[in-house]
């Protein structure tokens, strides 16, 4: 079946209404995603086949889930390191941070080095709101995600790409291409131009939710937050 997508403008009043008349709360929301973004890193990157993950974090709400991913993927028994050199001062992120000190999770300033001792790259630095240009000290670190060996699961988007329009023609994310990718709640109109491994998670929407933004709501099986879907012939609303 292929999954209708959800523009970034769709996406913006989708999460205003669940925080409204849906009655879920920003922590939940951020919550669920970054549970959603740490069993997907589970399916990619078994604990057998490597334990060392580094979460590169943006300052916004992508990166809000990559820090909850990696409290989650902590328990597991996975090594996480957290890059985030943009952060946020607000109240959430604040503790989101501080959970994961409390858990001796290491946070590095130098991804480079960082780079050179993981065994899996979560990208959750921008996600459906980016628009515009990366800006310092963004450039350097998607230019090494698009060029490095490692497998890399990016979060909603792959850092840099339009959320409509797809990959860039120039500039750092240009022939950025991550293994995997995970939508968040429904894919986004980029998926067209995807060509890796796709998990939809968010396993929270009511089915009148659901219809009233045209989604669909796929199969997740058992216990599972994420269910892997094609990448080809998506429907853009």
């Amino acid at each position: 079946m292929a999954l209708r997508t959800l523009s970034a403008k769709s996406a913006a009043a989708l999460d205003q209404e669940l925080m409204s008349t849906g009655a879920f709360s920003i922590d939940q929301l951020m919550e669920l995603a970054g549970l959603s973004v740490s069993q997907a890193v589970f399916k990619l990157q078994p604990l057998n086949k490597g334990k060392r993950i580094l979460v590169a974090c943006g300052p916004g709400n992508n990166g809000g889930d990559g820090l909850v991913a990696a409290r989650h993927l902590f328990h597991y028994g996975y090594q996480p390191t957290i890059y985030y050199p943009k952060q946020s001062k607000n109240e959430l992120y604040q503790r989101l941070k501080k959970q994961l000190e409390d858990l001796k999770v290491p946070f590095t300033e130098d991804f480079t080095a960082a780079l050179r001792q993981t065994d899996h790259i979560v990208d959750a630095i921008f996600g459906f709101s980016f628009s515009g240009e990366v800006r310092e000290p963004f450039p350097k670190v998607i230019s090494a995600l698009r060029d490095t060996h490692l497998p890399v699961l990016a979060v909603d988007a792959p850092s840099s790409w339009n959320i409509e329009d797809g990959p860039p023609d120039s500039g750092p994310g240009k022939g950025f291409m991550p293994e995997a990718l995970i939508s968040l709640t429904a894919p986004k109109p980029l998926v067209k131009w995807f060509r890796g491994r796709h998990f939809i998670g968010g396993r929270f929407l009511s089915p009148a939710m659901a219809e009233k933004y045209g989604l669909d709501l796929p199969t997740y099986e058992a216990v599972d937050q994420i269910v892997e879907v094609e990448v080809e012939g998506q429907e853009k609303l």
